[in-house]
């Protein structure tokens, strides 16, 4: 295959549009493509070779969560919600159900502070 060249179509994953995307070379370093614009949005980035930037997501952070999840509460952690069994979902109260004994033990509910009007500046 031959070196590209400015102007030639080039596949690259695009950072604005989020998918790999038509792209056109803008720049070329040492016979490989430095810098190029994708043809639907028309913005300049890296040539990236078609790979996606790493998620965001820490993985310590998910790691550490799990673990703290797992000494609450080791049976919620080991299977998420959505895969659990239907009858560990069925032995659950209602959403619209209210404990009763919960609720004694908790005592009285705290009573909200009255809402009050905002100044505004301006018209009246």
């Amino acid at each position: 295959m031959r070196e590209p060249r400015l102007g030639d179509d080039i596949d690259d994953y695009c950072v604005r549009c989020k998918r790999v995307m038509n792209h056109a070379v803008v720049s070329v370093l040492n016979g490989e493509p430095a810098k190029v614009r994708c043809r639907t949005c028309h913005s300049d980035h890296d040539f990236r070779h078609e790979q996606a930037p790493p998620p965001k997501v820490d993985l310590r952070k998910q790691a550490l969560f799990h673990e703290v999840l797992k000494k609450v509460n080791p049976d919620e952690a080991a299977v998420p919600e959505a895969a659990r069994p239907e009858e560990v979902a069925a032995e659950e109260e209602p959403l619209g159900a209210e404990p009763v004994a919960a609720e004694a033990e908790a005592g009285p509910k705290p009573v909200p502070a009255p809402k009050t009007k905002a100044k505004t500046k301006g018209r009246k």
